[in-house]
């Protein structure tokens, strides 16, 4: 599957990992990220060699959240598309598009769109959402947004990649018509967390998983029953494992790990070897976010670029 999709390819291969970058490229903690030179940032973090720059799907700030839960500040498929202008190769990974705060279909025409614009760099992660203030300003109701969840997705793949289906949804009805512009192939749809689903769902949906960061021995836990499931499911086909992990890159290079919220702090000698364990077990893409760290995003970013990067780099599409 995807083996003419550039992104996917440089991404994902069974038994190896990737690294990718967290937007926004900024060391802002706790407070409201300024957005400042994050294209510079990007560009360079495509020379080094990120496969991957991942945005999340927040509309409002609300300090009952227990993260800066701002995002990005700007829209995910909107500052998305501006990063690919202004870049050429690196991926744009969402994590996650809350399907029960989008309507399916025009999902499928924005993505679609980004798509022909810029054809296998969108890796469309997609999740039921966590933050209770974006359902509540949206007039969406919270506690069934694993039942919406289900339902969108199975709106969103048909009017993708079906000509003329027929559907019959809470979110609208279509018949005799379909979606143009039509992608011509099919566009990397990674399930984020649980999604309010159980790992027999998973298992059967989904072109790949990501689940949030965990300790080695318990993410490889949940990566086994993952893969067993789909394989009771007869999804017995490569299907990669992505995570997030937030890094605060200590200047001294033999620092070893300390835990901080969502990762870890550690010199990057350490992070090498910590990153070796994290593949040893099934991750196959794992992308920094920099927000925790106490040292500017250009200057982590060249050192990982220079010195972690080449332990795990980009594939070449002809592997």
């Amino acid at each position: 599957m995807f083996q003419n999709h550039e992104a996917y390819q440089r991404m994902y291969r069974e038994g190896q990992m990737t690294l990718g970058l967290h937007i926004p490229l900024e060391n802002y903690g706790i407070k409201t990220p300024t957005m400042a030179h994050q294209i510079e940032l990007a560009q360079a973090a495509e020379h080094y060699g990120f496969t991957a720059l991942w945005l999340r799907d927040v509309i409002l700030k609300d300090p009952n959240f227990l993260d800066p839960a701002v995002g990005q500040i700007y829209d995910i498929l909107i500052y998305g598309t501006h990063l690919l202008s202004q870049t050429s190769k690196i991926a744009l990974g969402t994590s996650a598009l809350v399907l029960p705060l989008r309507h399916p279909l025009r999902l499928a025409k924005e993505a679609a769109t980004i798509e022909a614009l810029f054809p296998h760099r969108l890796i469309m992660g997609v999740s039921s959402g966590d933050r209770r203030a974006d359902f509540q300003g949206l007039g969406v109701d919270h506690p069934s947004r694993g039942t919406q969840f289900r339902e969108a997705f199975g709106y969103l793949q048909k009017a993708l990649y079906e000509e003329y289906p027929l559907i019959h949804s809470s979110y609208g009805h279509m018949e005799q018509t379909t979606l143009v512009p039509k992608p011509g192939h099919r566009i990397p749809t990674i399930v984020t967390g649980f999604a309010q689903q159980d790992l027999d769902w998973l298992g059967q949906h989904g072109d790949g998983w990501m689940y949030y960061p965990q300790a080695p021995a318990r993410q490889h836990e949940v990566i086994t029953a993952w893969r067993e499931s789909a394989a009771r499911h007869g999804n017995e086909d490569f299907r990669p494992f992505s995570m997030p992990m937030h890094l605060d890159l200590a200047e001294n290079p033999d620092e070893r790990p300390t835990p901080i919220r969502l990762g870890y702090r550690l010199g990057r000698n350490r992070l090498i070897e910590l990153l070796e364990v994290y593949r040893s077990i099934g991750v196959n893409h794992l992308f920094f976010a920099l927000f925790d760290s106490d040292r500017p995003a250009g200057e982590v970013i060249q050192e990982l670029g220079e010195y972690v990067l080449p332990h795990f780099p980009a594939h070449e599409m002809n592997e």
